[in-house]
């Protein structure tokens, strides 16, 4: 039983590892670093990345709860 919550819970890291990658925003690959560009511009979000943020909302509530129940299990 113990082993279904653990790949449960590698599939919620792997995929909210992807879901946070993909949010960065015009950037490119220095944002993955660190780097930022000056002019960035904050705007409300919309269509697929509101749906990206609440998605990576919701995998990180089913990360935590999945390991709370993996740590009272083992």
């Amino acid at each position: 039983m113990v082993n279904y919550f653990y790949i449960a819970l590698i599939i919620t890291s792997i995929a909210l590892v992807a879901s946070v990658i993909l949010q960065n925003k015009g950037v490119g690959l220095g944002g993955l670093t660190g780097g930022m560009e000056s002019d960035t511009v904050f705007t409300a979000r919309r269509g697929v990345e509101r749906t990206l943020f609440f998605a990576t909302i919701g995998l990180s509530v089913v990360f935590f709860i999945l390991t709370v129940i993996t740590v009272i299990i083992s």
